[in-house]
């Protein structure tokens, strides 16, 4: 089981996640979509149930994000990286809570 220090991990660019290290989550940096795949699968086996991953990241690895998309073991979550939103994250939120509530009761916000 992942030590309770690092039970929040979090995948993206070197330049957008490092920080994240000094508050102790775990922090693997992730240029290509096989280094992003690597990292989720060591962090889920290594029992860290909670993962933050860059927009621009996440955007490479969509059939991870499927994988994980309804298990109530691990929270895959798109945060935005150096560069800012893509809008990705927010797009994620809106079609969750649409799904679950039925209906879009974000009012389509353009601010993201």
């Amino acid at each position: 089981m992942a030590d309770k220090r690092q039970a929040v991990g979090v995948i993206g660019e070197s330049d957008a996640v490092a920080a994240f290290r000094t508050v102790g989550m775990r922090v693997q940096a992730a240029r290509t979509a096989q280094e992003a795949q690597r990292a989720v699968h060591e962090m889920v086996t290594s029992g860290i149930t909670v993962i933050f991953i860059t927009e621009d990241v996440a955007l490479m690895i969509p059939e991870v994000l499927d994988r994980y998309a309804g298990s109530p073991d691990v929270a895959l979550i798109p945060i935005p990286g150096s560069r800012g939103t893509t809008g990705f994250g927010m797009k994620r939120v809106r079609a969750n809570v649409e799904k679950a509530v039925g209906a879009d009761i974000l009012l389509h916000n353009t601010e993201e």
